[in-house]
């Protein structure tokens, strides 16, 4: 808000003394002021420049004082005005109250009788003032103000003074008009030169519609639209909104809100009579079909409608110029895609800055996924070139770029209008988020998510942010940029797989490069310019809580704003905000997206067949631990999977035979694999805070039993050797500290402390594949800063070691045969390499079957290999996503101008 100048504060000196700015109009800059002469606060209202200089200061000063003699209880009066330092000014009572405008957005909807009361009085000073030939031309609510319970009409004749004054007539030869879109009268809204009193009573009809129904009869995200909605459709049925509203009243105003002025009523004192009149129907004062704007002859009707249009586009500058909206009315609305466009359901979304853009992820090219970008004034959304396999995304400050991590762990940004992509680092833990800042850095996640970096946005050497404390099992997720700020925000795990300690907002401060938690309880977080942290809890729940974007710290206590806000894997909220005040969501609350599955037969060559189409399946949900196996005889599977009891292990007759359920512990199993006879599973349970792996005859009989377990130590992983003696074990959750997943091995009833086969206090070691004649391990390692698949001797895993993979590789797995190892490469294609016997392996040449499609369940960061294959080595038994009927009723829900609403929470603190 602008400062008065030191200039018109001493040309005012003798007469006001300026104390504070109260606001701004389109017209003026209001100050409040002590007149000195009567000892009195006063509205000093300054008329802006670029206005000034198109009217004439000496023709404006002699137009208004037409509007210094209007005396009415209802009408704020002119107290002075004049021009000082070349600055024209006016003066009006300052009034200690509330605007109609500071009202509805509190309330939003006012009660009927008091609405009804106000617009009478607000039609009293109208009368009054048309029979002294006066006519407003800006009745809003910003204008009508509220004092010791009566209305007050403020910047009486303001706008006839501009319009009479030779800056109007300029105005209007240049196809300028006055006025706030909202509340513009069609023929105002054309720029027609003569302005009658009826544009007034279209006015109050457009006040009294939206203190009934809390917003106004017409609405858009342009002035250009709403006037075009102005002219050329009807207001919807005020009792659509509200039914309590009596049909008079409804009558009344729709009358008041028809097209043409000679169809409206013929003083705004009969406007005011037919308020308290409950006889009158709406056939009585609309008993023709055209009163809807639906009947009647449209041609002729559409007359004035397409000459406004023709307007639209001369007007939309004076209306910027002179008279800005008030604040947007909060509008919402449901997103509908086509199915080649559909969102993934359960993955983010990102809104570009000022709101034009959405961005998700997608359909892609053979089964993948891209990004996909849909503007707001487009019906149908694009693919993003160059974004395939992308999973986190974010736009520039500027809203021209998006960065995002691919799953081959690289960071890249590409120009929304399309160009190539181009790659600024490696290494990116591309589950976890990205954010583009302020300042031209993006960061992102790296080193198992325990290293929060930043680069420069065209590319450069990384800086640390904030980094894990090594001793404790912390990761971090979702990095969100603070606009304006000097910091970013950024969601930290605790307590292992799964989070079962916390997940908290912190933020990080650029400049002292310390952190602290600012949000407990909280899975993501945005900073709205409101002054307010926005997060979302685990449980769905939108919360708010004051907030200083300069000191990083939380300023007063949350309140709800929202709940039932829909939470995917990996705990994504489908949540975003813009910088402008556009809200994204997806309705649904905690775990609402759990993802329906398949099993499918998937051959060398990548073609998909249903086992069992009538078998569908909710993987488990606890840290993403999802796995299952084949039997050695082809004929089963053991999997696990999520029911309303929780996340159990389960055996299936294949193809098509009955499902059984296999563990009944009332805390999570997962990650099923078979003893080499075939007659049991093992599985890992968990038991508190740590993890046991356990096995039970595969049949059901007899009780589970505890195969191994270690004192502080959780098991998430084991794999019999061919001898049946030793157990391969990988311990350390997918949440741990660093270097804590880590391959060991013990021999049950004999060790009761498991010896380190493949550890380090850096790195993270799992995926544990043993050879089936027990010569090899093949695991995966993150020692290159890149995830990729190793062999190494077994037991003697010092003696050598050989990487398989090049350019990333996860879940490795042997073909029965043992001559053949397959694993996931970083593009998400399938990729075979022969071993041949020898002292050290014979590692031929890496072959690729088949790009795995999105379909295809395959987690971002994979600790365990999520697919078997079958005994003759041909075929993949894999997951594919089903998108069930819950996902595909839950949209995506736009709130446009949601800062408004947010605003009103507020007030009613």
């Amino acid at each position: 808000m602008s400062a008065p100048s030191p200039r018109l504060e001493a040309a005012l000196a003798d007469r006001y003394k300026i104390e504070r700015p109260l606001g701004q109009g389109g017209m003026a800059m209001v100050y409040l002021a002590r007149d000195l002469r009567h000892d009195r606060l006063v509205a000093l209202k300054v008329l802006r420049p670029e206005l000034a200089a198109v009217i004439g200061a000496a023709r404006f000063l002699a137009e208004i004082k037409t509007t210094a003699n209007l005396q009415h209880p209802h009408i704020l009066p002119l107290h002075d005005s004049g021009e000082a330092d070349g600055t024209v000014f006016y003066v009006m009572p300052f009034v200690e109250g509330q605007t109609l405008r500071a009202r509805i957005q509190h309330e939003k909807q006012l009660p009927v009788d008091e609405s009804v009361k106000i617009a009478k009085e607000v039609a009293g000073a109208l009368d009054y003032a048309h029979r002294h030939g006066v006519v407003h031309r800006d009745i809003k609510p910003e204008n009508i103000l509220l004092h010791d319970g009566q209305a007050l009409v403020a910047d009486f004749g303001i706008s006839l003074a501009v319009s009479r004054s030779e800056g109007g007539s300029r105005m209007t030869e240049t196809g300028m008009s006055l006025g706030t879109p909202h509340y513009m009268a069609p023929e105002q809204a054309m720029g027609e030169r003569e302005i009658t009193a009826k544009a007034d009573i279209y006015a109050l009809g457009c006040v009294l519609y939206e203190m009934l129904t809390g917003e106004p009869p017409f609405t858009g995200t342009t002035a250009q639209q709403i006037i075009a909605r102005a002219v050329t459709e009807s207001p919807r049925p005020i009792t659509m909104h509200r039914h309590t509203v009596p049909v008079h009243v409804e009558a009344t105003t729709l009358k008041a809100l028809e097209k043409l002025p000679a169809d409206r009523f013929a003083s705004a004192a009969e406007f005011a009579a037919a308020l308290e009149n409950p006889a009158l129907t709406a056939s009585a004062v609309a008993a023709r079909p055209g009163a809807a704007g639906r009947g009647g002859d449209w041609r002729a009707r559409a007359a004035i409608p397409l000459a406004a249009i023709a307007m639209v586009s001369t007007i939309g500058f004076a209306v910027t110029l002179l008279r800005p909206a008030p604040p947007a009315p909060v509008s919402r609305y449901a997103l509908s895609f086509a199915t080649a466009q559909a969102p993934v359901a359960d993955r983010p979304i990102a809104i570009s800055p000022d709101g034009s853009h959405l961005a998700y992820i997608g359909p892609g090219e053979v089964g993948g996924t891209q990004i996909w970008l849909k503007s707001r004034d487009s019906d149908e959304a694009e693919p993003l070139a160059g974004t395939s396999t992308a999973v986190s995304f974010t736009f520039s400050p500027d809203g021209r770029w998006i960065a995002f991590t691919q799953q081959n762990q690289q960071v890249k940004k590409v120009p929304i209008l399309g160009g190539a992509a181009i790659a600024l680092a490696d290494f990116a833990q591309a589950t976890r988020g990205i954010a583009w800042l302020d300042d031209g850095t993006i960061v992102y996640l790296e080193s198992g998510a325990r290293v929060l970096k930043r680069i420069p946005d065209v590319g450069g050497p990384a800086t640390v942010i904030w980094e894990a404390d090594s001793t404790q099992p912390t990761t971090a997720y979702y990095p969100v940029a603070i606009a304006g700020g000097r910091g970013v925000l950024f969601t930290v795990c605790e307590g292992g797989a799964g989070c079962p300690a916390a997940m908290d907002v912190w933020a990080a401060n650029l400049r002292s490069l310390k952190a602290q938690r600012v949000a407990p309880g909280a899975i993501r977080a945005f900073y709205a310019p409101t002054g307010h942290l926005v997060y979302v809890r685990r449980d769905g729940g939108m919360l708010a809580v004051p907030f200083s974007a300069r000191s990083l710290r939380a300023t007063g206590a949350p309140f709800p704003v929202k709940d039932s806000i829909a939470i995917g894997v990996l705990s994504i909220p489908a949540f975003a905000l813009s910088n402008e005040g556009t809200l994204l969501t997806r309705v649904g609350g905690s775990s609402a997206i759990f993802v329906t599955r398949e099993l499918v037969w998937v051959d060398r060559a990548g073609r998909e067949t249903a086992v069992d189409p009538t078998f569908t399946f909710v993987t488990t949900s606890f840290g993403a631990n999802v796995g299952w196996a084949i039997s050695p005889d082809g004929n089963r599977v053991a999997i696990g999977l999520n029911t309303e009891a929780g996340d159990n292990v389960w055996v299936k007759q294949l193809p098509r035979g009955p499902l059984s359920r296999l563990t009944f512990d009332s805390t999570e199993s997962f990650r099923p694999r078979w003893t080499r006879d075939g007659r049991s599973v093992i599985y890992t349970t968990r038991r508190g805070n740590n993890a046991v792996l356990m096995r039970r005859a595969a049949d059901g009989t007899g009780k589970e039993e505890i195969v191994f377990r270690v004192a502080g130590i959780g098991i998430y992983e084991g794999a019999w050797a061919p001898d049946g003696k030793s157990l391969a074990l990988r311990a350390g959750g997918t949440v741990a500290v660093a270097g804590g997943r880590d391959i060991m091995i013990a021999r049950p009833g004999i060790d009761s402390v498991p010896t380190p086969l493949v550890a380090s206090t850096q790195f993270d070691e799992s995926g544990i594949a043993i050879s089936p004649d027990g010569r090899w391990l093949a695991y995966e390692s993150n020692e290159t800063g890149r995830t990729e698949v190793y062999l190494r001797p077994f037991p003697n895993a010092d003696g050598g070691k050989w990487q398989v993979s090049a350019e990333g590789g996860r879940a490795p797995l042997w073909n029965r045969n043992g001559r053949e190892l397959f694993y996931v490469n970083g593009a998400r294609e399938m990729v075979v390499v022969p071993v041949g016997p020898g002292v050290s392996p014979q590692i031929g040449t890496r072959r690729t079957l088949f790009k795995m499609r999105d379909e295809l369940y395959l987690a971002d960061q994979e600790n365990y290999t999520p697919f078997d294959i079958s005994p003759d080595g041909q075929r993949f038994l894999m997951a594919r996503r089903v998108q069930g009927a819950a996902v595909q009723v839950s949209p995506l829900v736009v709130t446009e101008n949601w800062f408004e609403e947010l605003k009103r929470i507020v007030a009613r603190r």
